[in-house]
Formats: structure tokens, sequence, C-alpha cells
């Protein structure tokens, strides 16, 4: 069987492009931005993520060439290994439905330096699809794939097709695939997933996709949380992650797990209403890297109302700016 990524908290990075200051600007795919992806990947390493998921959802992987994707995993790697974090881990999202096209991704991402690969649900024929039909996708992409891998479940991107827990323990027997991301509120599905005792949960890790739901996920049996507010407040989400595991923890701690969960919360409520250009708009504003409006087309123009919508999360994120600062 192969390993599992480590529990703990792990980022799904934004992918950044150039801004329309640079001279090689073009509105049509602005080309990448290596240096303030790299950048980022080590202030995040450097802030105790446990590890990079790089084109998933938040990385707008759909909107890459498969050749832009080996460049970027290649410069993320090589940014981390310079700099000290040799075999940090690294998972490489996938998003297309072409299983040879997605074993081929996830060769290319091997190729990289990635360890792990997360598949997304494929979900273009949702009034056509079954629970069989899935775990056939996902065992014929296992079956190929140099890499091990993980389910990404989405609904919200994958014409809200949906996974039963039974398949996931189905698809958890396999060799090649040792875990999941579920990125939706349902925690009775983290529980029937992450608790079953079916599962052999020491091959097969399940991650919340929302840090706004971290503390209950942990206590049903969740190995950590795939978050995007991690983008911007690394270590409180560290944190959050470090007091959610105290099992006899103090009244102060549980206190103040509870407070960082709200405060949490709060701020990741920009996350689900903006997606990746609300997670871009606050890695610019709080940490200083990267354009605002630095997307690919269909995505354009960053937060709609800009400062003045960016007033309206400001005592949130000012609250959880506070704890980041102490910690």
């Amino acid at each position: 069987m192969a390993a599992p990524p480590p529990p703990g908290v792990y980022v799904p990075v934004p992918t950044f492009f150039v801004s329309k200051k640079a001279a090689n600007y073009n509105p049509v795919a602005a080309p990448l931005d290596l240096a303030t992806q790299g950048a980022h990947s080590l202030h995040l390493a450097r802030s105790g993520i446990q590890g990079l998921v790089v084109l998933g959802s938040t990385g707008e992987a759909v909107h890459l060439t498969n050749q832009e994707r080996f460049e970027l995993l290649s410069h993320v790697k090589k940014e981390l290994d310079s700099a000290g974090f040799k075999d940090y881990p690294l998972i490489a999202g996938t998003a297309s439905q072409n299983i040879a096209e997605v074993v081929e991704q996830l060769k290319s991402a091997k190729e990289a330096g990635c360890q792990w690969g997360l598949c997304l649900v494929p979900g273009y024929f949702a009034g056509a699809s079954t629970q069989e039909g899935i775990i056939a996708w996902f065992t014929a992409v296992a079956d190929q794939s140099p890499i091990p891998i993980m389910i990404y479940h989405y609904p919200g991107v994958s014409n809200n097709v949906k996974m039963i827990p039974s398949s996931f323990a189905a698809l958890s027997q396999h060799p090649n695939i040792v875990g999941c991301k579920l990125s939706h509120g349902d925690i009775s599905y983290h529980a029937q997933i992450a608790s079953n005792p079916d599962i052999n949960h020491s091959q097969f890790h399940t991650y919340t996709g929302l840090g706004q739901q971290l503390l209950p996920a942990i206590s049903v049996g969740c190995s950590g949380t795939i978050d995007g507010s991690a983008g911007f407040f690394p270590k409180s989400l560290v944190h959050l992650y470090q007091l959610s595991l105290k099992n006899n923890a103090s009244d102060a701690e549980v206190q103040e797990r509870r407070l960082l969960q709200y405060k949490v919360s709060k701020v990741e409520e920009l996350v689900v209403r903006f997606g990746t250009v609300g997670i871009k708009e606050a890695v610019s504003r709080v940490l200083g890297l990267g354009d605002r409006d630095g997307t690919r087309l269909p995505l354009s123009g960053g937060l709609p109302g800009g400062d003045l919508e960016w007033e309206n999360w400001k005592d949130a994120v000012g609250e959880l700016e506070g704890v980041e600062k102490s910690l």
C-alpha cells in the first residue's frame, strides 16, 4: 500500500500570473509569475504548513496548459529544495475528465517532483453519472498513476455530482488511492468517511476542504484540512489544528480553540463566497504577494466592488490578522 500525505494543514495555493503592468502581460492568458509563486510557497512552508496542493481549484488548474503545469510544479519544487525543504509534501491537482490525460498529468507531476495527485471527481455528464461509473473512473486512473492519488470531492465545480460515503469506502481499498479532500459543508459525510471502521485510516486520510469546520472535522476523525484561508493566515490554521488535536485540553485551551475557530470561520466566508478571486485578494492585501486581479479568463476584475467590498471584510480579517501576528 502507498502512504498517504502526513496529517496536518495543507494549502491549495493560487496560481500567480504577472501583473497588468508587466511588459509581457497578455490579457487573454497572462503568463505565470513564477517568482511570486516561489515566494508564497516558501512563506507557507516557513509558517508551519504541512504541505501544498498545487493546481487545484484555487490554482485554476483548468486554465493552464500541460506545459505550464509542469513549469509551475517544477519551479515550486526547485524553490523548496533550494531553501532546505527537501521532500516537502507536494500534491498536484488534476481537473481533466479524460482518463488518459489525467494519467499523463500525474506522470508529469511525478517528473516535476510531486509525491501525490489530487483528482477531481468527473462531473460533465452529471445527469448520467452513477456511483459505479465514478468508482470505475478512479480505479482506472489509480491503476495507471505512477504516484498515489486522492479523491477530490467538490460538487461546486463538478456539476453538483456527489459521491456517497460507500463509494469512498470502496475506493479506499485500492492500494494506490490514499485519501480524499471533501470540499463541502456536510459534516455528516466527513464522519461517515473519516470514522468508518471499514476503512484503514492509516492508509486513507480524509481532509476537510474548509477550515471553517476544522475543529468539528478533527473530532470525527479527519486528518487535517486543505484550506484556502491558510494561504494568507497559515500560522492561525496550524495553531487551530494543533489545539483541535488535544483530547485532554484545559478549559482555557477549549475556549481558545472555540474562539479561534469562530474567527477562522468568519474569514472563511470570504473564500466560500469568492473562491480563488477572494483568496488572491487576501493574499495580495495581507501578505503583499501577487496581483489582486491576477486571474485568467473568464475570471476577471478581482473582488466585485474592489475596495468597497474589502471594507466589508476588514473586521473579520483584522481579528485573525491579530492572531497571526501573535504566533
